[in-house]
């Protein structure tokens, strides 16, 4: 049955030796989806990218766009187009010409090849830049070059290997937003690839988290940060209390974990009897300055506040909590008599059951 995916990934794998980068790895990406691939460094998030391009040959498996099995297809002949960190466009053309390089190279004349630059430049926001150089650009500017030179030749996939990762902290959140508006203006399918999980919730219609050569976890941004399904999708998609301890009861998804200190813990899983992992995100922790504010909650402490980290919107607190071994974190709260609480002040913190998720360890 054809399949009407631009890009299907069937049971790929790729060795290196003893070493499988990429371990039978299956997804398929839809028309003008943007599709992330999120994971720490040495995942095999890039190889598998590079196969996509033609850049390396899958050890199994197949690779097909829109039903073509890509499989010694020469990078150049396929219909995909990469833009990697570096960039690489060229100090010594205009930018009109970087943007133009690549018609040119497939046999479309001067003139419209030149048209079709223009064009393209003004989509992406670069109206008049055609005739200035590179080198003059600021780097989000170059950062729309890689974009247009890429989109111009109007692949079925763009695929794109951390491509705003050299640029300063302020210009990549811009970047962020405009990327996702060009690749919605353009409709055209983008799979992404970045170890920033920021970057993959903003942008992405559907998320692939990868570990260590495999997928752990495909969903939306909203299922991976709500409903993560392994501990490791928990710990690295988004900031979250980590608990380790043992399962003292269980039935029907509520499970009592009793951390070392001996403080039990109520929250929701599948765990077995034994070692379990607990997580808890800031922002489900409760926090109030008596006890009586949190008594329809199921996990309730006292603790003292250790640190305020400020950053505005996304200002927190570290909660120092007798029987918890590392500080709990809880999201300031931005109005109220506790958003200028100070360190040293006590403090009731406490969340629901539903608001902890707990796996076998």
């Amino acid at each position: 049955m054809a399949s009407s995916n631009d890009l299907d990934i069937v049971r790929v794998t790729k060795q290196f030796g003893a070493h499988f980068a990429v371990n039978d790895v299956t997804f398929s990406v839809a028309p003008g989806e943007f599709f992330s691939i999120l994971g720490p460094s040495g995942c095999g998030k890039t190889t598998l990218m590079r196969m996509i391009a033609g850049f390396e040959n899958p050890t199994s498996g197949d690779i097909r766009i829109r039903d073509k099995s890509m499989i010694g297809v020469p990078a150049n002949r396929r219909p995909v187009n990469m833009v990697f960190q570096s960039l690489a466009l060229f100090p010594m053309m205009s930018v009109g010409e970087n943007v133009a390089y690549g018609m040119t190279c497939r046999g479309v004349g001067r003139a419209e090849a030149d048209e079709r630059a223009t064009r393209m430049l003004e989509r992406v926001g670069l109206k008049g830049f055609g005739d200035r150089q590179v080198t003059a650009l600021s780097g989000g500017q170059r950062q729309r070059v890689a974009i247009a030179r890429c989109l111009v030749l109007e692949p079925t996939l763009v695929l794109l290997d951390e491509p705003l990762g050299a640029l300063d902290l302020k210009l990549r959140e811009h970047m962020k937003i405009e990327l996702k508006q060009l690749q919605g203006t353009f409709n055209t399918t983008f799979a992404y690839i970045t170890h920033d999980q920021s970057e993959a919730l903003v942008m992405s219609d559907r998320i692939a988290v990868m570990n260590q050569g495999r997928f752990e976890q495909v969903g939306n941004p909203r299922e991976l940060y709500h409903n993560p399904g392994t501990p490791f999708v928990a710990s690295f998609v988004g900031e979250t209390n980590r608990w380790q301890g043992a399962v003292s009861a269980g039935s029907n998804g509520a499970v009592t974990v009793r951390l070392p200190s001996g403080v039990s813990l109520h929250g929701q899983g599948q765990a077995v009897a034994g070692d379990a992992l607990c997580f808890a995100r800031p922002e489900a922790i409760a926090l109030a300055s008596d006890a009586a504010g949190l008594s329809a909650l199921s996990n309730r402490f006292e603790g003292r506040v250790s640190a305020v980290l400020f950053d505005g919107a996304n200002s927190s607190l570290l909660i120092d909590t007798p029987g918890f071994g590392q500080p709990v974190r809880a999201v300031l709260p931005q109005a109220g008599a506790l958003a200028g609480i100070n360190v040293g002040a006590p403090i009731h913190l406490g969340w629901s059951s539903d608001a902890m998720k707990v796996f076998a360890a």
